[in-house]
């Protein structure tokens, strides 16, 4: 039985995310994205195309390395304006079945305590349909902004995540024992104390001494997505990713990652497969071939060289704003997404890129292949990806929305089922249960967060606070 291939829709509360320059095409509605219709439509969409989940990206600033100014990004609409990516995932939720909704949030803003219960609402309210995109943030805009004087570096962003990720574990997973919320009318009790149970985690970066503040969900811990992919980034991913982002420019030069991805999960005790890999991959489809590359060609009329580099610069924190477009690019160590980089530069020694050619690299789906076509040469390059590269399916960019989107619905999605690639119908359940094929909405034991399911059972509780309570008060009293 062939593999099955796994979809997410890559999108972000942004007019230009991977094709700049693409907001001027006339069928491009990318401008729609403050309008709730254009992203209830959207999940429809890809609901009925029978897509795991829309992975929604984020990021916390202004692509402002090109040139030293947020001008050309502002211009282009470079992922600025930009909204939170958050705000309409309940209303996609309440309008499909089966979509999973996968949310980038960067740990080195935001406190454990506090988007722990953020993503339990959404679990709750997707009905076990909701994943969180780890990441750590990459642009200085945003340490500045929120209240740096510059980029935490690199590897300590990721100390910093180890820690966030065992706080939230404990709060998910161990807070509440299964049980705890009884609903007894007549004894008037909706949560037993007794099964409740303070954290108690004090370490380098986080304090959380109390209790989680919302009840368990339908999965506890949201579907860990990442998207790291420097030998720390990867490191992370191996231990706590169930799926993993990465960019690849072909399938040979991806396995490498792959296989590193996997043989790290497989040393610290996780099966190889336990890892779903997914690569960006922008899909351009027409009935036929030739109308597939006439559709490119008009997109590519309206690519914006600066658009390009400004996202690029964001990316790799590189500025390349004065260079001649025939200069090599060179690697060297940012604070930023340093696969960004490493991709043009070290990825492929047979390879020298210049800086003109990763502008039209990146000018239609970013750091990531385009692949033009039928339905069936569409569908053959997806399975060679697979095959080759060693993923496990593709985060699909647009060129213009939501029409790239409903064009791969509906042309390629039905080779996908003719070949068994894809089901006929949509599979159901939590999001967890249908990426890791097992069912199951909780993590596997084999995954971190397991760790802490249960673990405080038995230990202190809120009933145990208050006993001592009141036992303070009646020696204050006796006294």
């Amino acid at each position: 039985m062939p593999q099955r291939m796994i979809l997410n829709a890559f999108d972000m509360s942004c007019v230009t995310h991977q094709a700049p320059g693409l907001w001027r095409h006339p069928q491009n509605h990318a401008h729609e994205y403050t309008s709730l219709g254009y992203w209830t439509s959207l999940a429809r969409t890809l609901d009925r195309g029978g897509f795991d989940a829309i992975f929604l990206a984020d990021v916390l600033g202004v692509y402002d390395v090109y040139g030293h100014s947020g001008a050309p990004a502002l211009r282009d609409a470079a992922q600025v304006p930009l909204g939170d990516p958050i705000a309409q995932v309940s209303a996609m939720a309440a309008v499909t079945e089966t979509l999973g909704f996968g949310v980038t949030v960067a740990v080195t803003y935001e406190q454990p305590y506090l988007l722990a219960r953020r993503f339990s609402t959404l679990d709750h309210l997707t009905n076990g349909r909701i994943g969180w995109n780890v990441v750590t943030s990459y642009l200085q805009s945003a340490a500045v902004n929120l209240g740096l004087d510059r980029q935490i570096p690199h590897d300590q962003r990721y100390d910093i995540a180890e820690e966030f990720l065992d706080v939230v574990y404990k709060l998910w997973e161990g807070s509440w024992e299964d049980g705890a919320v009884v609903r007894d009318r007549e004894r008037g009790v909706f949560t037993d104390p007794a099964k409740v149970h303070p954290i108690g985690h004090r370490g380098a970066y986080y304090s959380v001494p109390g209790i989680h503040l919302s009840e368990p969900s339908p999965q506890r811990t949201p579907v860990i997505f990442q998207a790291g992919a420097s030998p720390k980034g990867r490191g992370f991913a191996a231990k706590h990713g169930e799926a993993v982002f990465i960019n690849g420019i072909t399938p040979e030069l991806t396995r490498p990652i792959t296989d590193d991805i996997r043989d790290r999960a497989e040393r610290i005790g996780r099966p190889r497969d336990s890892v779903k890999i997914l690569t960006l991959a922008t899909v351009i489809v027409a009935p036929t071939d030739e109308e597939a590359r006439r559709k490119h060609d008009d997109y590519r009329r309206y690519v914006s060289t600066e658009g390009a580099l400004a996202l690029y610069g964001g990316w790799s924190g590189l500025d390349l704003a004065g260079l001649p477009l025939d200069e090599p690019l060179s690697y060297i160590d940012t604070d930023a997404a340093r696969s960004a980089l490493s991709i043009f530069t070290t990825a492929d020694p047979t390879r020298t890129w210049t800086v003109g050619d990763v502008a039209e690299f990146v000018g239609i789906g970013g750091i990531g292949p385009v692949i033009v076509g039928g339905p069936q040469t569409v569908a053959d390059e997806l399975e060679r990806w697979i095959e080759v590269g060693g993923i496990d399916g593709f985060n699909l960019a647009y060129v213009v929305t939501p029409g790239t989107f409903e064009d791969f619905v509906d042309l390629v999605v039905p080779e996908l089922r003719r070949r068994g690639r894809m089901p006929e119908r949509p599979l159901p359940g939590t999001l967890r249960g249908r990426l890791n094929g097992t069912g199951s909405p909780v993590v596997p034991d084999y995954h971190p967060a397991s760790a802490y399911r249960g673990a405080y059972a038995g230990a202190r509780s809120v009933a145990d606070e208050e006993a001592e309570a009141r036992e303070a008060a009646a020696a204050t009293k006796g006294a």
